[in-house]
């Protein structure tokens, strides 16, 4: 559930003000960008690589942002604060203002910031996933960007939950695995684990990016290489990450049971959610300093 204030631009409204406009080109064709940010202690998980995201996917897009990410951070802990909302979910949106004939008015902003924190969903202990074929264009030129034209991620999650699943797979052209809707796949095998490279057509998620870069545990190796079907349904374990499930682990594809080893998925969330603790603490020294 939505959290009582939002922030819109520079102020903290509450959620039920009229603060937008239908003259909003981006809210009208989805051309925007936004990110979700897990808030653990009052603390932005991971701003940085969230901020550079944002930023690469701006520029695809053409989408205005603000030039001062330390000021845009500011104002989401005033969000935060003023939700009382130190463990949470927060999404930030940037929405483009300007462009086709059905723009409005100017109100002086080439885009618009938006920012709303609720309750962390909790996502039980694994999921059911299906498959969608040809779902992800790998080719395409905006492959990988994360912008506010969502609904098709939407309709086939809502049609996953008809048939009793949490999620679905989607598929690229070449019938390898891209992604899930809203997270990634990796695959165990022994001590390899496996996620598919961008070039799949996969977003590249910010849990993934922390996993490759920074996670290190003895005898595990992380990589990234083209994935069938097959291979998932094959492998000691899959699971999936993004910022709201951490690891978690698939228990079913299309009713199939996946591999039940999950030693490895196990120490690769225990060292990133040790990741995130240390985060979280030296976020708090330098403000002590």
């Amino acid at each position: 559930m939505l959290h009582r204030y939002i922030l819109h631009n520079d102020s903290i409204h509450e959620a039920s003000e009229q603060v937008l406009s239908p003259g909003q080109v981006g809210l009208l064709a989805g051309w925007g960008v936004f990110t979700t940010l897990k808030i653990t202690e009052g603390v932005p998980f991971a701003w940085e690589r969230h901020w550079a995201r944002i930023g690469r996917d701006a520029a695809a897009f053409r989408v205005p942002i603000p030039a001062d990410p330390e000021k845009v951070r500011g104002k989401l802990l005033e969000l935060i604060e003023a939700n009382h909302a130190q463990n949470s979910t927060l999404r930030l949106a940037i929405v483009r203002n300007t462009g086709s004939m059905w723009a409005g008015p100017s109100n002086g902003r080439a885009s618009d910031l938006i920012a709303l924190t609720a309750d962390s969903k909790d996502w039980g202990e694994g999921v059911k996933l299906g498959y969608v074929k040809n779902a992800r264009h790998a080719a395409c030129q905006f492959t990988g960007t994360k912008i506010l034209s969502w609904a098709m991620n939407l309709q086939w999650v809502e049609d996953a939950q008809a048939r009793g699943l949490d999620e679905v797979i989607l598929l690229n052209e070449h019938g390898e695995v891209a992604e899930c809707t809203s997270a990634n796949l990796f695959v165990a095998n022994g001590g390899q684990v496996w996620t598919p490279p961008l070039s799949s057509g996969c977003l590249p998620g910010i849990t993934r990016e922390v996993l490759l870069d920074e996670i290190h545990v003895p005898g595990i190796s992380i990589g990234e290489k083209a994935l069938t079907p097959e291979e998932l349904e094959s492998a000691d374990a899959v699971f999936i990450t993004s910022t709201t499930r951490d690891l978690l682990p698939v228990e079913q594809i299309e009713g199939k049971p996946m591999g039940r080893s999950h030693r490895v998925r196990e120490e690769l969330n225990r060292a990133f959610r040790e990741f995130v603790r240390a985060y979280v603490a030296n976020h708090n020294r330098s403000l002590v300093r």
